[in-house]
């Protein structure tokens, strides 16, 4: 039944920019502080108060938007979007509706199947709204520290098809807005945070279904968690003859389900119109040209080099440049080793597992890394020892030679050493052989491993295979 439907995911992305100051005030944008200390007549809307654009928002919107292949507009405004929540004091949030800053931007990804492009339909900036905490004793109370927060949303078009392929963008624009630095992107102070738009359809068909919202979702887990139950949900419900309702929803990630919170608004709804406090955004080629030229080097420039220069494949190029903390560790690894490939794979499959959440650096030498590739490479380790000593290493905060020599961890390779282990274990495992003679190949790897065993891992693999092989073509 399930294999029947076909999801389609858009995605909007909320991203808290770093500036030091709000939107249209002069109030602090520190994370943390002390409930309502951080906040003005502008940005709680008291009557009478004037906002004032901050001009580094404007340029860091551009910067996102020059980084995903944006037009920029040279002529945009800003809008009144009027709804009433307790956590929103003006009962208006100023954004932006016919005229963003950015238009028709896309971005590449890495699927199971390849590549594939995701378009970006819009990028706008908007003030951020309040904070409503819940107390048993107090009720609801509200923080207003976050009112006035400048924000970029980031508005995909609904190219995506799965939950994996929406985790696969998030990362890619996460590690964009990263690398441009606009924003430090820490999930879990809500600096980049995501609502999930989703349909289903009949597969193979091309008229969108009525789509629901999920809202802030702010970690990779939870969205994929989400996509996954609302998809289940929405299928459920159509076979079961139910109309799907479009409405916003929250995901409960103790239960793993969506709730219903209230039915979704149309643009209609919020009654936009033009702030008359605010004049219009004119931006010269120019200025564009100049914030374009401030623009590093991004994920997939840094990966075709990694492809290009180190033969790196584009899967492995795309995880190493997901997170700038592991791209930068790596361009110093790999100028101190002979094996980028082998480097590149000790990071992926090991390294990366270390990186605490929403750090922006790896606390291990870069040259212990290449140390432990060089090892591997020169084949004074084995792979499954490089891959072992790589949380050692990392905890250790120790040179990987040393911890080799003093452990004995030499990989043996002799082969007047490993051939009477290997006899032995051919001996003590009749079954395996007559196995793997009655055509069972997948017996002969029970025997390698028996032989490695024997040599507590130290074994060189491709000597154990060929000696295996051979004594076993001549019984």
């Amino acid at each position: 039944m399930i294999r029947q439907y076909e999801m389609v995911i858009g995605l909007e992305v909320h991203v808290e920019l770093s500036t030091k100051t709000k939107l249209f005030c002069g109030c602090s944008t520190a994370f943390g502080a002390e409930p309502n200390t951080q906040c003005c007549p502008v940005c709680t809307g008291m009557p009478g108060a004037l906002p004032v654009l901050n001009q580094t928002v404007v340029d860091y919107a551009v910067k996102a938007g020059l980084a995903t292949h944006c037009h920029i507009a040279s002529h945009s405004k800003q809008d009144r979007k009027n709804y009433f929540y307790p956590d929103l004091p003006k009962a208006y949030q100023i954004s932006q509706y016919d005229l963003p800053l950015c238009e028709h931007g896309h971005l590449e990804i890495e699927s199971a199947h390849g590549s594939k492009q995701i378009g970006i339909t819009r990028i706008h900036i908007e003030e951020d709204a309040g904070k409503l905490v819940h107390n048993k004793k107090h009720g609801t109370m509200i923080d207003y520290n976050r009112c006035g927060i400048p924000l970029i949303e980031i508005v995909s078009e609904p190219d995506l098809r799965s939950a994996e392929e929406a985790k696969s963008y998030l990362q890619k624009l996460r590690a964009i807005i990263l690398y441009t630095g606009i924003s430090d992107c820490k999930m879990n102070e809500g600096s980049f945070r995501c609502d999930v738009n989703l349909s289903v359809r009949k597969a193979g068909t091309h008229v969108l279904g009525t789509r629901t919202e999920m809202k802030n979702l702010n970690s990779f887990r939870s969205i994929v968690r989400a996509i996954d139950y609302e998809y289940k949900r929405q299928v459920e419900a159509l076979e079961a003859g139910e109309e799907i309702v479009q409405e916003t929803r929250r995901f409960d990630k103790n239960d793993g389900k969506t709730h219903s919170m209230r039915r979704k608004e149309n643009a209609n709804d919020y009654r936009y119109f033009p702030d008359p406090d605010l004049p219009p955004i004119y931006l010269t080629e120019e200025t564009i040209a100049s914030l374009e030229a401030q623009i590093p080097t991004l994920p997939d420039a840094r990966k075709k080099v990694y492809m290009e220069q180190y033969g790196l494949s584009a899967y492995d190029g795309e995880c190493l440049t997901t997170e700038k903390a592991i791209a930068d560790y790596f361009d110093q690894a790999v100028m101190q080793t002979k094996y980028p490939k082998l480097l590149s794979n000790l990071m992926i499959s090991e390294l990366c597992k270390l990186l605490p959440p929403d750090s922006d650096s790896l606390d291990l030498e870069p040259a212990y890394m290449a140390w432990l590739a060089d090892l591997s490479g020169d084949e004074i380790i084995n792979s499954s020892t490089a891959k072992n000593l790589v949380q050692e290493v990392y905890t250790q905060k120790t040179n990987p030679e040393t911890i080799v020599k003093e452990r004995g961890l030499e990989q043996i390779s002799d082969v007047s050493i490993l051939q009477p282990i290997a006899e032995a274990v051919l001996a003590a495992h009749p079954k395996s052989v007559a196995d793997y003679q009655k055509g069972k190949t997948a017996a002969s790897k029970a025997l390698i491993g028996q032989v490695m065993a024997q040599t507590r891992g130290k074994g060189n693999p491709q000597k154990i295979q060929e000696i295996i092989f051979g004594l076993l073509s001549k019984t």
